[in-house]
């Protein structure tokens, strides 16, 4: 999308007869936007947006008001630390109107809003091994893990968020209802946190006020740059506090990661560190997960994003590449193959697993290119089923 001009609008308006003090209000909405981010798109109203998007505005306004809630949701494993029963993520996966406005205000607003310096996730040209890199040949490490990350984070905050590229309050709120969704209720739901404070009698929108406040789902288009935006503050705090004790601060989404090379930091400073961390996450209505806290001492390996950062540039863990041997181990046999190795492997098509494999050699290859570059290789040279 190109920058925003007010030239066109009072053409056009001029030769439609609309009236000046309505083009008067447009253009000075579209300037506000402009003058926070010339790349931003102004959206004025529900209906406008409904035009940028070409999604019906009676489905808009549905959404808006949280007359549906239309979305699909699943729970997917997650991976189970050893001797620790292992949990679930619930995905949810919006309706074909709501993912294609959801989509275009990822492309063309979230895209073009700068999250702070820190975070290292979901913006356009981000890489892991980029968000692994700053914590390379460090002598201690502090990890730690935001506990339900997307589902902490409120439509007030997306709102908050939404105000701070310039957009006009009303449509803000919008915008946070088309990102947000008000789940089923649960022991976290039932928290005052997620009941809006004002009375219906505030609302000018009758059909707009809703007692529950919805939060980001996960499996939206929106979901994580928008995260990024309302972790702006928070992130600004951590940097500091980092600065303070001689660390060095990241964010991968929900994975915070602290680092030094400083030889007088000791094992105190980090549970002091860890301390001050979790009082500025509660400011924020996150909570740590307590299980997935970890000081990483000197001498220790040190993962970070489940690369190897020891050395002075990330590498591959050395579990990942025997993972990778094992697979072509048994691809490349005569008597196992393809077919026989996607069955053991409890793979539902031999597809599947090609596919799967492809994609970790392309990851490889970003992280050590000619060891990536070998494994796909190998992989093509694979005599694949023609039907599979």
């Amino acid at each position: 999308m190109k920058d925003w001009k007010p030239q066109h609008y009072r053409r056009a308006t001029a030769a439609n007869g609309v009236p000046a003090s309505v083009l008067a209000a447009a253009v000075a909405t579209g300037e506000k936007t402009i003058a926070v981010n010339p790349s931003l798109p102004p959206i004025l109203t529900l209906k406008h947006l409904a035009h940028l998007t070409r999604v019906p505005y009676p489905s808009l306004r549905d959404y808006v008001t949280r007359q549906v809630d239309t979305y699909k949701t699943f729970r997917v494993r997650k991976r189970s630390c050893p001797g620790k029963p292992s949990g679930f993520r619930v995905i949810c996966v919006p309706p074909a109107n709501l993912s294609a406005v959801q989509q275009w205000i990822a492309q063309n607003v979230l895209a073009k809003a700068k999250p702070h310096h820190a975070s290292t996730a979901f913006a356009p040209n981000s890489r892991l091994i980029d968000a692994a890199a700053p914590h390379c040949s460090s002598r201690w490490l502090i990890k730690i893990d935001v506990q339900r990350f997307f589902e902490s984070i409120t439509e007030v905050d997306c709102y908050r968020a939404f105000r701070s590229l310039g957009y006009q309050p009303l449509v803000s709120l919008e915008l946070s209802r088309l990102c947000t969704r008000v789940g089923p209720l649960n022991r976290k739901s039932q928290s005052l946190r997620w009941y809006r404070k004002h009375p219906a009698t505030k609302f000018k929108i009758k059909s707009y006020s809703v007692p529950r406040l919805g939060h980001l789902p996960q499996g939206a288009a929106t979901s994580p740059m928008l995260a990024n935006l309302v972790m702006r503050e928070a992130d600004e705090l951590l940097t500091t506090l980092a600065l303070r004790h001689g660390l060095t601060y990241t964010r991968y989404a929900d994975d915070l990661t602290f680092s030094t090379s400083e030889r007088s930091f000791k094992r105190e400073s980090a549970r002091q560190v860890i301390w001050e961390v979790y009082g500025i996450l509660r400011r924020f209505g996150l909570a740590p997960n307590l299980a997935k806290t970890a000081i990483v001492p000197p001498r220790s390996r040190k993962i970070v994003l489940g690369l190897q950062v020891d050395q002075e540039v990330p590498r591959l863990t050395r579990a990942f590449k025997m993972k990778m041997r094992m697979h072509l181990h048994y691809l490349e046999r005569e008597d196992v193959g393809p077919v026989k190795h996607a069955e053991r492997r409890s793979f539902s098509a031999v597809a599947g697993m090609r596919n799967h494999l492809m994609g970790l050699a392309a990851y490889a290859m970003q992280i050590e290119p000619d060891y990536g570059a070998e494994l796909k290789a190998r992989l093509e040279r694979l005599m694949w089923p023609v039907l599979y």
